[in-house]
């Protein structure tokens, strides 16, 4: 067992679908309030800039709709951020009915929910806004990575940890667990998709010494930086 949920009571239990649309419609609120900062480098993702991370949103979202019999509508290279944004949210839609469809219980469009929320964090934190608090991507995109960091602590032969935020508990790995973290939402979501440093992790509040688990955190497309790069 990679993941338990334990307790998450008052979460947003969205659909795949009903996050999906949210973390859209929360990119086109965010790109009309910031028109020019269209070329503006994206910290988390230090090789794009604003307009490239779209162009990934939107890139993704055709690759899914594609490999679902749809056709490809491939993003322009000499598009703006606006206009990839109306293509993202004009294809969006088509993403989102694949997304209800997918209800075999298998989770495969969480993985796509989780990929778009942390770059919404991404966004936010490069043009100064606050991070969301309720958000219909929130939980789904936090139970991916929870299960990729249990996954993380099987291949290190580490025992499991229990990870506990407000009003959220899960197990990561195998109980019994040998170590707890625990912190606000938005620190622990940050921690988990390779968004802090090892020293920012370590700083959090465990109960037991942080050191051995930091190995963890890398895994998959997550790689912490060696420096902060956001608060």
């Amino acid at each position: 067992m990679t993941i338990s949920r334990i307790r998450v009571p008052g979460w947003n239990t969205a659909t795949a679908a009903e996050g999906y649309r949210q973390v859209r419609e929360n990119f086109a609120v965010l790109v009309a309030d910031h028109a020019d900062a269209a070329e503006r480098a994206v910290p988390a993702c230090p090789q794009w800039t604003v307009r490239e991370l779209i162009a990934h949103l939107a890139e993704i979202c055709d690759r899914v709709i594609t490999r679902f019999g749809g056709e490809s509508c491939p993003v322009p290279e000499t598009a703006s951020a606006a206009e990839v944004l109306k293509l993202w949210l004009e294809r969006g839609h088509e993403a989102d009915t694949l997304l209800a469809a997918d209800s075999d219980g298998k989770g495969r469009g969480d993985i796509m929910v989780m990929d778009a929320f942390t770059h919404e964090l991404d966004l936010r934190y490069a043009l100064g806004v606050p991070p969301p608090g309720a958000h219909a991507a929130w939980l789904r995109g936090f139970e991916v990575l929870v299960r990729g960091l249990g996954d993380s602590l099987g291949r290190h032969g580490l025992p499991g940890m229990r990870i506990e935020t407000e009003g959220a508990t899960w197990i990561a790995g195998t109980e019994p667990v040998a170590a707890v973290l625990a912190g606000a939402p938005v620190d622990l979501y940050r921690s988990l998709a390779g968004r802090r440093s090892p020293a920012q992790i370590a700083a959090m509040d465990w109960l037991g010494d942080p050191e051995p688990w930091l190995r963890a955190f890398t895994w998959g497309p997550f790689t912490p930086p060696d420096a902060e790069i956001e608060r």
